[in-house]
């Protein structure tokens, strides 16, 4: 089986992309990613808020609000408290491309414009192959429009895309009024893909100190969904890569995947949770379903469950829905 696939422009010996994660910060284990059969890794993320030395968005809301803003700058961790500060993520990214063959994904984690775009020109220099930008915020300030939000990020993206040359792909939370009219934006700034979707970590609660509690779990299969439903459609509408992020475990979460329009899928939680050698087990799954199924190759089966092979749209948009819900307890 031919299990080669394109993303960003960049040829992949497989779909199988360790996403974004502390795991990267071992070199040795990011060879155990390749030997394994992971055809690329994306960098954990450095933020705006370490690169540009502040609090940014505690900035922002001083902008907003003046000097009545509440002092956030107790929930950002301290510089010292960072995995990798700006030196050390660039030399981690050097060691990375000097042991391994796969690609290595630089990531930012930025929402607004401002000088934190230039570090990445330091990251092509580095030698990273391509970018994600993840574009995680969580608009409180009811003053702010919709279309505001997505100008504001549509400023960082463009930003970044002048500060360098590499392949860019774009992180994004399913959290638009029109996503497909978003990604048709962000298709007109040169990017090159898109990521579905971000994890929103919400904060639990601490009823006794009165404080937010940072609260990580880890994906599961069930998580997929929204992502299969948002790639059929967006493949469809925009010329761009997509992978997915969030939700792949199996063999079985990586075809729907695939046929659904990504043209990689990322994993973390299952690489966590099993090791590296559980992406050779979902590999082989995947040859053994295109066996079955008499698909050749990854391009063969890409995409094919995407919305352009629905006669009626209208039937995906809503009519599922209705159906769905018509369908319970019967």
């Amino acid at each position: 089986m031919n299990l080669t696939t394109h993303y960003l422009g960049l040829k992949l010996t497989g779909p199988v992309v360790l996403g974004a994660s502390p795991m990267v910060d071992d070199v040795d284990y990011v060879k155990m990613i390749e030997d394994a059969g992971g055809s690329a890794i994306v960098m954990h993320s450095i933020f705006q808020e370490q690169i540009e030395g502040a609090p940014v968005s505690d900035i922002y809301s001083r902008e907003i609000y003046g000097a009545a803003a509440m002092d956030s700058t107790g929930e950002f961790p301290k510089p010292g408290e960072y995995k990798l500060d700006k030196d050390t993520y660039l030399d981690q990214i050097a060691a990375i491309k000097k042991r391994v063959q796969i690609p290595c994904i630089a990531s930012l984690n930025g929402y607004q414009p401002g000088p934190w775009t230039e570090f990445a020109r330091h990251v092509e220099q580095a030698g990273a192959d391509a970018i994600e930008l993840n574009t995680y915020h969580i608009p409180t300030d009811p003053r702010e429009t919709a279309e505001a939000v997505e100008n504001r990020i549509l400023g960082a993206v463009e930003a970044v895309r002048k500060a360098t040359q590499l392949p860019i792909a774009v992180k994004l939370s399913p959290m638009f009024s029109s996503l497909a009219n978003f990604a048709a934006k962000l298709e007109a700034t040169g990017i090159n893909g898109l990521t579905l979707f971000n994890r929103f970590y919400q904060s639990d609660m601490d009823i006794e100190t009165l404080q937010p509690v940072p609260s990580i779990r880890m994906s599961d299969s069930s998580e997929l969904l929204m992502r299969i439903h948002w790639l059929a459609i967006l493949s469809h509408h925009v010329d761009l890569s997509f992978a997915i992020s969030g939700g792949v475990h199996t063999e079985v979460d990586a075809i729907k995947a695939i046929m659904a329009g990504a043209n990689a899928v990322q994993t973390v939680s299952s690489v966590m949770l099993n090791g590296p050698k559980h992406i050779t087990t979902m590999l082989n799954g995947i040859s053994e379903w295109m066996k079955r199924h008499g698909y050749a190759s990854i391009e063969q089966m890409h995409a094919n469950l995407n919305l352009s092979w629905c006669a009626d749209q209208s039937a995906f948009e809503r009519g599922n829905y209705v159906k769905t819900l018509q369908s319970y307890g019967t």
